[in-house]
C-alpha cells in the first residue's frame, strides 16, 4: 500500500470539483475554492506529482459503440501461480471487450468487466477466450442491467 498524502480542505474541494468535471479551468476552480489561479495550479500540480491525481479519462458509451451488453465475469484460475497468472492478465487486458480487471480474494480470483455486442458475442468470448484456457477452472457470468456512478472519492473523515 502507498502512504496517504496529507490533504487540507482546499485540496479536498479541488479533488471533489475535478472528479465531477475534470475539464474545469484553473480560473474557475480557483474561484470555486477561494484561492488565486496560480495557487490552484500549484496545488493541482502537487496533487499530480504526489500520485493523488492519476490522470484524466474520457468516458464512452459502450452501447453507442456497438457494445450494448455488459457483463461481469468471475474467473477462477487453477493453479493460482505467477507463471500462469501473468500471461492470463496480459491476455485479458489485451481483449477489446475488456473494460476492467480486478484480482480478488475469495473463491474467485478475477473479476472482469466486459462489453460485447450481444449474448452470442458474450458466449463466444467466454468459451474462446476464457474457458478454453488451460489455467481457467471456472467462469461465472453476471449481466449488468444498469450502472451508476457514485460520488467523488475522498479520504475518510478524521
Amino acid at each position: 500500500m502507498t502512504d496517504s498524502v496529507v490533504l487540507d480542505p482546499v485540496d479536498l474541494e479541488i479533488l471533489r470539483l475535478l472528479q465531477n468535471d475534470a475539464r474545469t479551468t484553473y480560473r474557475d476552480l480557483a474561484a470555486a475554492v477561494g484561492v488565486a489561479p496560480s495557487t490552484c495550479l500549484d496545488r493541482v500540480t502537487r496533487l499530480r506529482r504526489s500520485g493523488v491525481i492519476l490522470g484524466h479519462e474520457l468516458r464512452l458509451d459502450p452501447a453507442k459503440l456497438g457494445r450494448g451488453l455488459e457483463a461481469l465475469l468471475l474467473v477462477q484460475v487453477r493453479p493460482h501461480r505467477r507463471e500462469l497468472i501473468t500471461p492470463f492478465v496480459e491476455r485479458v487486458r489485451a481483449l477489446p471487450e475488456s473494460r476492467a480487471l480486478f484480482h480478488l480474494t475469495g473463491p474467485d480470483d478475477y473479476l472482469v468487466h466486459v462489453a460485447v455486442t450481444g449474448a452470442t458475442d458474450l458466449q463466444r468470448l467466454v468459451i474462446d477466450e476464457f474457458t478454453s484456457r488451460r489455467e481457467v477452472a471456472r467462469v461465472e457470468t453476471r449481466l449488468i442491467f444498469q450502472q451508476w456512478d457514485c460520488g467523488p472519492l475522498l479520504p475518510p473523515a478524521a
